[in-house]
């Protein structure tokens, strides 16, 4: 797939820098590729070979396989360019500028692509890693939720091992227990398993893992160990080994780092422009509000803010004026869970109110909350004080930075998401903050308004 990339780079280069205007010179550059051509395609793939882009770890997750390649093709371009040079070979500067323009932007894009295909085959039940879990049976469930939560990654838990004592023949949530963790060498080629992951209480000793290491070497079984550390971002751990040691060093939660200036200036610049931008779009939502039922146009809400102070949220209304007090008779009818009332088939909301909510447009009003401050553009879901009445245990940390307009829960699901799934993406979001991710939210979220998934 590179190499296609690559020869199709110089195809486009070629022809950009024959026919494009800009060019004040003219240059036969096909004649010049005739001997340059394929040593450029075989130095670009020979320098993503030895950084590391072609490596199994890397391939379909996180950000690395990206690093790398980028990283590799800016080596090539500065090794054919001094080679070049030293060489005395006339390559048009032109070409030169255009293939690495136009190939480092297709080349991650077509590693995009294929993982976006292997995670698609992988949530059909294609290209699986068979896995088998090591620990005590509340660790190997916990890391079990995780593998059935993420499928995309293809883990396929086919059993686990528990320490010698636990005399269980399956662990809380229905897996089966294959044996004991003292066997796991015997038990992990039996079952033809691709990896094994050791969690707490599997292991009794540092030399018992290398024994482990020692006796799988050569059967193509990746061996995994899995410290208690969930919902940590990449950015935030660091490898240390010391004195032989794998040590994780755990950087501090960023909820601080969420609420500085950085931030608060690009939520004030993105709400401006935003409000400018979509202009029209309030004055058609607000017209057919108004036009259905003379009602008031705006909703305003109290919701709690940062630090626990409320606020008044606003909103076009999409339901019905009395729809407050229809509440409680409807709490016993929707499908609420614990702490929050959603209903799919909600009567009280409106006509216009149905397309407002599927697009999203009845929240964009939103966009002068984050302009005066109480909300960001980024953030957890903005909570109704009855909900904060409510929070039990460390569901208060969503409460340490602003409120979002979107967040992980809009581009993950919105209602259709379970109360205990929200909160873990919010703290997931307040521990784990950057401005990278909130570009990334915000791209998403056009993705996630026009699918309407969860829109109700």
């Amino acid at each position: 797939m590179d190499a296609a990339i690559i020869i199709g780079s110089a195809s486009l280069a070629t022809l950009g820098r024959e026919g494009l205007p800009f060019f004040t010179s003219t240059a036969d550059v096909s004649e010049s590729l005739t001997l340059v051509g394929p040593l450029l395609v075989l130095g670009w793939i020979a320098s993503i070979v030895l950084a590391g882009g072609y490596a199994r770890s890397v391939f379909d997750a996180g950000p690395d396989e990206y690093k790398r390649v980028v990283r590799a093709s800016f080596i090539a371009a500065g090794l054919i360019g001094v080679g070049c040079f030293m060489a005395k070979y006339s390559l048009s500067r032109g070409f030169f500028l255009l293939i690495f323009a136009i190939g480092i932007p297709a080349l991650v894009l077509g590693r995009v692509v294929l993982r976006r295909a292997v995670y698609a085959a992988r949530r059909r039940g294609a290209l699986l890693h068979r896995v088998v879990i090591a620990g005590s049976p509340s660790h190997v469930d916990e890391i079990a939720h995780v593998f059935r939560r993420e499928s995309w990654l293809g883990y396929q838990v086919i059993g686990a091992l528990t320490p010698a004592h636990d005399v269980e023949t399956e662990t809380g949530t229905g897996i089966p227990v294959l044996g004991n963790c003292d066997e796991a060498t015997s038990v992990v080629l039996t079952a033809e398993a691709d990896i094994v992951f050791f969690a707490n209480g599997a292991l009794t000793s540092s030399t018992q893992l290398r024994r482990i290491a020692w006796e799988l070497e050569g059967k193509d079984v990746q061996v995994v160990v899995a410290p208690s550390v969930s919902d940590v971002s990449g950015e935030r751990l660091r490898m240390r080994p010391v004195g032989g040691l794998p040590l994780v060093h755990i950087d501090p939660p960023r909820a601080t780092d969420a609420a500085r200036w950085g931030k608060r200036l690009f939520d004030l610049i993105g709400s401006t422009v935003l409000i400018a931008a979509l202009s029209p779009v309030f004055f058609i939502a607000a017209l057919s509000v108004k036009l259905h039922d003379r009602g008031p146009v705006l909703f305003r809400q109290s919701r709690v803010g940062k630090g626990g102070d409320c606020f008044s949220c606003l909103k076009f209304r999409s339901m019905v004026t009395d729809a407050e007090a229809q509440l409680a008779r409807l709490a016993t009818e929707g499908s609420a869970d614990s702490v929050l009332f959603k209903m799919r088939e909600d009567p009280r909301v409106t006509a216009p109110g149905r397309w407002l909510r599927r697009f999203s447009i009845d929240e964009l009003p939103q966009l002068v909350n984050v302009f005066r401050g109480e909300m960001s553009l980024v953030g957890p879901r903005p909570p109704l004080p009855s909900e904060v009445e409510r929070y039990v245990g460390d569901t208060g940390r969503r409460l340490h930075v602003r409120p979002g307009l979107t967040g992980l829960w809009q581009v993950s699901g919105r209602s259709d998401l379970s109360w205990d799934e929200t909160v873990r993406l919010d703290l997931y979001y307040v521990d784990n903050w950057s401005m990278l991710q909130d570009l990334v939210i915000l791209s998403r979220t056009v993705r996630a308004v026009f699918g309407s998934r969860g829109a109700y």
